[in-house]
């Protein structure tokens, strides 16, 4: 019996241990993704949009972004002229600004209508958001093979989304994002994101990211072009008042 009540005690704590290390080996891998992507201190770039409707009909439109650290972002629309000038900002603290000229005023964004999306494309005000995915994300490693990591992101219990989880794929030798599904509080997969990556300079920058959303069967992407990095970006550049103008 005593042998019997050892080899239990054994097996639980290899369990335990299995499970710690498992959980361990997640953490330490969002969180070398969220070195990646923000390894560097700012950075400025210029975005090619282009969304497409389920008929296949384009239409593009571009815009500026500045980022700083891993918690702002200015992004702004520069054309078309039915675009131009409606801004975004996101700054610490789940604080976030959207700026319409025809209103000539900032609307601070409630975490009530993060799910909502952004100037009509595929990206919710929340995936817009300028913050660590280990800010806002439990991870569980729930697969891998020769080139990626799967992990399972679920959001921590003190902040609102309307994802039940997200699911992962992570480059191995570098630690970018690969493909991301997106969730809905069903369980159902709403949207998935693909990324292409490349090395500029010494930083991974994402050249293009694809956005679709299943239910509509419309896209939308990004390609980044123009990026220059570690500028010297002043917290004044992040401000209503620079988001008006």
């Amino acid at each position: 019996m005593r042998t019997v009540k050892l080899s239990v005690l054994v097996s639980a704590l290899f369990l335990l241990v299995g499970f710690s290390a498992k959980a361990q080996d997640a953490n330490e891998i969002l969180q070398k993704l969220d070195e990646v992507l923000y390894s560097a201190k700012d950075q400025q770039y210029k975005v090619t949009i282009t969304l497409i409707d389920k008929n296949g009909e384009e239409s593009t439109r571009n815009a500026d972004v500045l980022e700083k650290g891993n918690n702002m972002r200015l992004f702004r629309f520069t054309s078309p002229a039915s675009y131009a000038g409606i801004a975004f900002l996101s700054l610490p603290k789940d604080v976030m600004y959207l700026y319409m000229p025809a209103f000539g005023k900032e609307r601070r964004i409630a975490s009530s209508v993060k799910n909502q999306k952004f100037a009509g494309t595929d990206f919710s005000y929340d995936d817009m958001e300028a913050k660590p995915y280990t800010s806002k994300y439990d991870p569980d490693l729930i697969g891998q093979d020769d080139e990626t990591y799967t992990l399972k992101l679920v959001p921590k219990p003190e902040l609102k989304s309307d994802y039940s989880k997200l699911v992962m794929k992570i480059n191995k030798q570098n630690f970018y994002p690969v493909t991301t599904e997106y969730f809905d509080k069903v369980g159902k997969n709403v949207k998935e994101a693909t990324y292409q990556f490349e090395k500029v300079g010494k930083y991974w920058t994402s050249k293009e990211i694809i956005m679709k959303d299943l239910k509509k069967d419309h896209v939308t992407k990004m390609v980044v072009s123009d990026v220059v990095y570690d500028q010297g970006l002043s917290d004044d550049d992040f401000t209503v008042r620079k988001l008006m103008q």
